[in-house]
C-alpha cells in the first residue's frame, strides 16, 4: 500500500522500502542529518499510514475503559492520553492514543501494522448502542516535530498554537480545511501531529517544506529519535508476549479499573517482572541488532558469559545526538541495575555493554 505522498517522496528522491504492508520513505538526506534537523529546527514526516478510529454512543467511555488500560473518566475533552489493548492474559495487542472529543466520543489512533486486528477487536468488545467509525482511508496524518514546528505551522493553521500543552488538542482549519491539531508526537521534541482531509495531505505536505525551518524525514530518523528518548516501538519492546509491566510503562496502567488483562497486569505488578526493558549503552559506534542475545558478563566484560540465562536486544542503533551506540533489551530482572556490565552476542563478537539510565537522550522539547 502506498500513502497519498508517494509521488512526492520520490520526487525528493527518498530512499523507499517495506514498512508492514506499506511502501514508506526510509531516507531524503540521510538519517543523521534528518535526526539532526529534528532535534534543532523541524522535521516533517509522512504518517498517513496510521489507524484511525471514531467511537461515541452512550456507552462509549464504559466500553473503551474496558479496552484501554489508561484512565479515561477522568480525561477532559481535548486531551488524549497514552494506553494499551491487552488481550485476556496481559499481552499488547498494540499501542494507542486516545483522544476525548466529547463526553462520550472519543478518537484512537493505532498503529498502522495493527490496524485491522485493532479494529476487530474493538468492535466485537464494544455495546449494541456504540458507533464505530474506521476513518484510516479517509484521514490523513502529519507529523511536524521538532523545537522550531510552530513557527512553521502556525501561518497555516487558524488556531493559536502557543497556549496548546503538551497531550492536548484542538480542532481547527488548517489551509482553510477542518484539521485536528494534537501536541504530541514521536521523537521527544516539541511538535504536532496534525489529522486533515486525506485529499488535502499533499498540499499541507507541500507548503509546510516552502519553510527552510521543514526539512522531509523519513523512518529511519523516526526510529533513531524514538530510540534516544527510550520510546517503545510496537514488534520491538511492545507484544503480545509480555505485558505492558516489564517495559515500564505502568504509567499508562489504571489500576482502579478492569480492562481486559487486568488481572495478568495486577499479579506482574505485585510479584514483579521477571524481565525488565533496559537501557544499554555500547562502547564504539557498532550497533547491536534487535534479536541479539544479551549475556552477563565475566569479570568485567567478557565474551565468555555463561549461556544458561540471557536477555534480548529489541532495538538498537548508533545515536547521532549522543555519539555513540545505544539499544533497548530485555533482561533477566536481578540484570536490570544501573551499571550493569553485560556483551551483546553479534554472533561474531561480544559488544561490551553497561546498563544505563533511561530516556538515553535528556534535552528533548516536547514537554516545554
Amino acid at each position: 500500500m502506498r500513502t497519498p505522498l508517494y509521488d512526492r517522496h520520490l520526487a525528493l528522491n527518498a530512499r523507499i522500502a517495506p514498512f508492514g504492508n506499506w511502501d514508506m520513505p526510509i531516507q531524503y538526506s540521510g538519517i543523521i542529518d534528518e535526526h539532526l534537523h529534528t532535534r534543532q529546527q523541524a522535521g516533517l514526516f509522512d504518517t498517513c499510514h496510521m489507524g484511525e478510529f471514531h467511537i461515541e454512543g452512550p456507552a462509549a467511555l464504559g466500553d473503551i475503559e474496558r479496552l484501554v488500560t489508561c484512565p479515561l473518566a477522568t480525561l477532559p475533552v481535548g486531551r488524549c492520553r497514552y494506553g494499551f489493548l491487552l488481550n485476556e492474559t496481559g499481552g499488547v495487542i498494540d499501542d494507542c492514543i486516545t483522544y476525548r472529543l466529547g463526553e462520550q466520543e472519543f478518537y484512537i489512533v493505532v498503529n498502522a501494522g495493527t490496524t485491522a486486528r485493532d479494529r476487530a477487536w474493538i468492535t466485537a468488545h464494544l455495546s449494541p448502542a456504540t458507533r464505530f467509525t474506521d476513518e484510516s482511508e479517509r484521514t490523513g496524518k502529519l507529523d511536524l516535530q521538532g523545537p522550531r514546528s510552530r513557527e512553521a505551522l502556525q501561518p497555516l493553521c487558524d488556531a493559536d498554537l502557543a497556549p496548546l500543552k503538551y497531550f492536548r488538542f484542538v480542532k481547527t482549519r488548517v489551509l482553510g480545511v477542518p484539521a485536528l491539531v494534537s501536541r504530541t508526537g514521536y521523537t521527544g521534541e516539541y511538535g504536532f501531529e496534525i489529522f486533515l482531509p486525506v485529499a488535502h495531505t499533499a498540499r499541507l505536505w507541500d507548503e509546510l517544506l516552502k519553510n527552510p525551518l521543514v526539512k522531509p524525514c523519513g523512518l529511519g530518523a523516526r526510529d533513531t529519535l524514538r530510540l534516544e528518548c527510550a520510546l517503545p516501538l510496537y514488534g520491538h519492546e511492545l507484544g503480545e508476549q509480555r505485558t505492558p509491566v516489564a517495559s515500564g510503562m505502568t504509567f499508562a496502567i489504571n489500576t482502579d479499573n478492569c480492562f481486559i488483562g487486568a488481572a495478568a497486569v495486577w499479579a506482574e505488578l505485585q510479584h514483579g517482572p521477571e524481565e525488565q526493558l533496559v537501557g544499554l549503552k555500547l562502547d564504539g559506534r557498532q550497533s547491536a541488532r534487535a534479536g541479539q542475545p544479551v549475556r552477563q558478563a565475566v569479570n568485567g566484560i567478557s565474551a565468555d558469559a555463561p549461556r544458561d540465562a540471557s536477555g534480548e536486544i529489541t532495538s538498537g542503533s548508533f545515536a547521532p545526538s549522543l555519539g555513540y551506540s545505544i539499544a533497548l533489551a530485555y533482561v533477566p530482572a536481578a540484570w536490570a541495575a544501573e551499571g550493569t556490565a553485560l556483551v551483546v552476542d553479534t554472533g561474531r563478537k561480544a559488544l561490551p555493554a553497561v546498563v544505563c539510565p533511561l530516556p538515553f537522550y535528556t534535552q528533548g522539547t516536547a514537554r516545554k
